[in-house]
């Protein structure tokens, strides 16, 4: 298969005054065109700082990074991230909002305003484009982030924890949402999540990361006989408890 993203013995450390925190420790995997993988692993072991690296809002200490076969400085790769919250702008509409990374990076065009126009039609927020956020709800507001990123036209998707803010049963459908919309976009995504229920049920792949400084434990693929396999319907399935304890089982290994 394609790769789209390459890590390679990737090293991270924190320096402060009081001295040197190592984060991460000879991470290695790869991402491959299509493929929805989450990283999981202890809270503060690492998962957001190795968005960051990815992102290029970090530099590693050692180890390489490669999108589409070229290093990360060197790559020209539109990468969308979404983090924990929708970051929408209360005093502009819902459509305005969306638009706002095509302004920024100068991509505003007939072209791409119809593009606008079109995901928010498909995805159920044409009725909207004119409120704002404040009259949307949490899942709303949500899917109106992704399309913000996805009107960018990313190849690789990084989501940070992107429906810890969202109640239970809200959560459930929005990840299910999103995870048909990422799958129907045919986007590389990589999620990051403390939820292994959320894991299971979006990814192909699941990465399980040690306590800081992180290294990689084991990576578990994910396979599910479904005639629709969707987030929602792999919760229902047999093997969904049986990915959940092998996973919950390399978590706490040490415990």
């Amino acid at each position: 298969m394609e790769q789209v993203l390459e890590l390679k013995n990737i090293h991270y450390a924190y320096h402060t005054l009081d001295g040197e925190t190592p984060a991460l420790i000879d991470i290695s995997f790869s991402l491959n065109k299509g493929e929805f993988v989450a990283i999981v692993g202890p809270s503060g072991c690492g998962k957001s700082t190795l968005l960051s690296l990815i992102a290029g809002l970090l530099t590693p200490e050692k180890g390489l990074i490669k999108i589409n076969g070229k290093y990360l400085r060197e790559s020209t790769t539109n990468i969308g991230y979404m983090l924990q919250h929708d970051e929408l702008f209360e005093w502009r509409t819902i459509y305005h909002n969306v638009l706002l990374g095509l302004e920024v990076q100068h991509m505003l065009s007939a072209k791409t305003k119809a593009k606008a126009n079109e995901l928010l039609d498909i995805y159920g927020l044409k009725g909207f484009k004119n409120s704002h956020p404040s009259e949307l709800s949490g899942g709303m507001r949500q899917r109106a982030a992704l399309i913000r990123t996805l009107v960018l036209e990313p190849d690789i998707l990084l989501l940070d924890e992107p429906f810890s803010a969202l109640d239970y049963q809200t959560r459930l459908t929005v990840g299910d949402d999103i995870g048909q919309i990422i799958r129907r976009e045919e986007k590389s995504a990589l999620l990051v999540t403390h939820d292994l229920s959320e894991a299971v049920s979006l990814a192909d792949r699941v990465i399980i990361l040690s306590g800081r400084p992180a290294s990689i434990r084991q990576t578990i693929p994910l396979i599910f006989d479904l005639e629709q396999n969707t987030p929602l319907n792999r919760r229902n399935s047999p093997e969904f408890k049986n990915y959940f304890n092998l996973i919950w089982k390399e978590l706490n290994c040490d415990e």
